[in-house]
C-alpha cells in the first residue's frame, strides 16, 4: 500500500530514495522546519499517512493522541548508512502501519 511519508528534520532526506513504493517528503521541503513536534504532527496529518523520525523521545513528548501514524527508527545514529541498513525493517513497518499507530523498529 502506497503511503505518503514525512521524514523528520533529523532524518537524512536521501533515505527517501530507499523507501521504494512510497511518496516521501521532508519537513524542510514542506517549509515546516523548526515547528515543534505537537504542532508538526497535527499539520502533517493533513497531508501524510506516516511521520518517520529517529527521535525516540517523541512518544513521551506527546501527551495527547497522535493524529498520524508515527514510525520511530531506533538506530545507533542518524547517519544515512546506518538508516539505509535498516531500510528493509522500515519498509516492512510502513507496509503494516495503520492510522494513528505508533511503532518502533530497530529495537
Amino acid at each position: 500500500m502506497l503511503k505518503r511519508v514525512l521524514l523528520d528534520e533529523c532524518v537524512p532526506k536521501r533515505l527517501g530514495k530507499d523507501l521504494l513504493g512510497h511518496n516521501v517528503e521532508t519537513v524542510p521541503a514542506m517549509g515546516w522546519a523548526g515547528i515543534k513536534n505537537g504542532r508538526l504532527l497535527q499539520q502533517a496529518a493533513t497531508d501524510f499517512d506516516c511521520f518517520l523520525t529517529v527521535d525516540r523521545n517523541l512518544q513521551f513528548q506527546q501527551s495527547q493522541s497522535i493524529p498520524i501514524a508515527v514510525l520511530v527508527v531506533a538506530a545507533k545514529d542518524n547517519k544515512l548508512a546506518t538508516l539505509r541498513a535498516m531500510a528493509p525493517d522500515i519498509l516492512a513497518a510502513l507496509a503494516s502501519m495503520k492510522p494513528r499507530e505508533f511503532k518502533v523498529v530497530g529495537v
